[in-house]
Order: structure tokens, then C-alpha cells, then sequence
């Protein structure tokens, strides 16, 4: 197959090589595709949508699955041999990209979706529902009466909320099942998180049930980016230590 020489040039000019049997019509695409982050449908012959995915640069991305060299697993090698046209749908921002490729997955449920499934999901933030609620990271959603905050497609973002979270407020990171009434009977004990000044013993009622879930409100403004609250709770500690050690 001859590729035109407009196209030909303009490839010459990236040095990019493509794999044998691509079509004129997918590299002219390819070439005129935006660099902005979207959602791509891969299609076959019949116009099926074979493989929905996402991308921070929509051109650089499908560009990769036809260049020479890059695909190394045999199951992305099969899809790409069955790949006749794309469509894209252009987004502002990949966490809008992330939402509307899970959507159309579950819309569409493409064969090579199911084929290449992997846990490369993203987390989200969990508040769990319990009397004396944990927050932590997860990649399960559950419809378990829980709160969750994402997804996060920055995990470097997401840990250092959790960080700051559990450094202000003292969320418990154990498993036991705290309710008043085991904690009355005295069924447990402080743990090192509390010696190493990580939490603050609910599970002994060292903090009360009312306090511990204040604290964990204050965490849930912070994870919906209302911050003036807790900025006015960590003054008001700061002016106590200062008045404790008599600054």
C-alpha cells in the first residue's frame, strides 16, 4: 500500500514508523487529531466498538497503537489488527475523560475492554459507615452507606490529604468494630497508634464518640475543599499550645 505523499512527509518530519496494513484513512486521522485529553472508540470493519480508552493527549495516544515497535503484548496486538476507524470525544480534563470512559465501557462493553481488563483503576477516598468512621483509600466502590470522594487521578494529591487528615484529626486506622456499648465493656485496648500520638484511643473512650465525629467532619470538608473551618480549628490549637507552653 502506497501512503500518500502529504501524509508521508509529515510522518518523515516526526520519524515515527508505522506498522504494515494501516490504512491512508486512519494515518490522515491521526495526523489531524488534537492533542487535547478525550475518549477514543476503536472500531472494526462492521463499525463495532471494539475498545473504549482515555488519553491525556488524544494523539499521542492512539498514535502509539500503529507505531512500529510499541505493542508488545499479543492481546493489544490482536485488537490493533481489528482496529478500522476511531471516533473521540474531546474533554477538558482527564478526570472528565476518566468518568465518561467508564461510563461507555458500561455502555458499550467492548470485547477488548473485557480481554485487557486490569485493576489500573483509580482510588477514591472512603469515609466509612460506622459509629467511629475510618478514611482511607480504595479502588472499590460499594454500595455499603459509605461516603467516597473521587476519583483521584493524582495519587500523590490523594495520599497527601489522607497524611494531613490523619495528622490534624487522629483517625483511627485499626479494624476493630467500635460501638459505645463495646467500648463500655471495656473489650479493648490502646494500640501503638496511641503511644506514638496517631490517634486518640477511641476504642478505650479516651475520645468520645461526639468528638471523634466532629474531628471526621472537619476530614470530609477538607476532602470537599472547604478548608475555612478547619483553618480556624488549627488556629485554635495552635493558640493553645501557645498558651500551654506560655509563648
Amino acid at each position: 500500500m502506497e501512503i500518500p505523499n502529504n501524509i508521508k512527509q509529515s510522518l518523515l518530519e516526526e520519524k515515527i514508523e508505522f506498522i504494515e496494513g494501516i490504512s491512508n484513512q486512519l494515518l490522515e486521522k491521526i495526523k489531524n487529531l488534537t492533542t487535547k485529553p478525550g475518549v477514543y472508540l476503536h472500531k472494526n470493519k462492521d463499525n463495532k466498538i471494539i475498545y473504549v480508552g482515555k488519553a491525556k493527549n488524544l494523539r499521542n495516544r492512539i498514535k502509539s497503537y500503529f507505531q512500529q515497535g510499541r505493542l508488545v503484548d499479543a492481546k493489544t496486538k490482536a485488537m490493533v489488527s481489528h482496529i478500522a476507524d476511531f471516533d473521540y470525544i474531546v474533554v477538558d480534563t482527564e478526570n472528565e475523560a476518566f468518568i465518561l470512559e467508564d461510563n461507555l465501557i458500561k455502555k458499550y462493553k467492548p470485547k477488548y475492554n473485557i480481554l485487557l481488563k486490569d485493576d489500573k483503576t483509580f482510588p477514591y477516598i472512603k469515609v466509612t459507615n460506622e459509629e467511629f468512621p475510618k478514611i482511607f483509600s480504595t479502588r472499590r466502590l460499594v454500595k455499603d452507606g459509605a461516603k467516597y470522594f473521587g476519583p483521584y487521578t493524582d495519587l500523590r494529591l490523594m495520599k497527601n490529604m489522607l497524611k494531613i487528615i490523619r495528622s490534624l484529626f487522629y483517625v483511627r486506622s485499626c479494624n476493630l468494630k467500635l460501638t459505645k456499648e463495646s467500648i463500655q465493656k471495656g473489650k479493648f485496648k490502646v494500640c501503638l497508634d496511641y503511644h506514638i500520638h496517631k490517634c486518640q484511643a477511641p476504642c478505650v473512650g479516651y475520645i468520645s464518640q461526639e468528638q471523634y465525629n466532629e474531628n471526621i467532619k472537619k476530614g470530609i470538608q477538607i476532602l470537599l475543599g472547604k478548608t475555612k473551618e478547619v483553618e480556624k480549628f488549627i488556629e485554635g490549637q495552635m493558640d493553645k499550645l501557645a498558651e500551654e507552653m506560655k509563648f
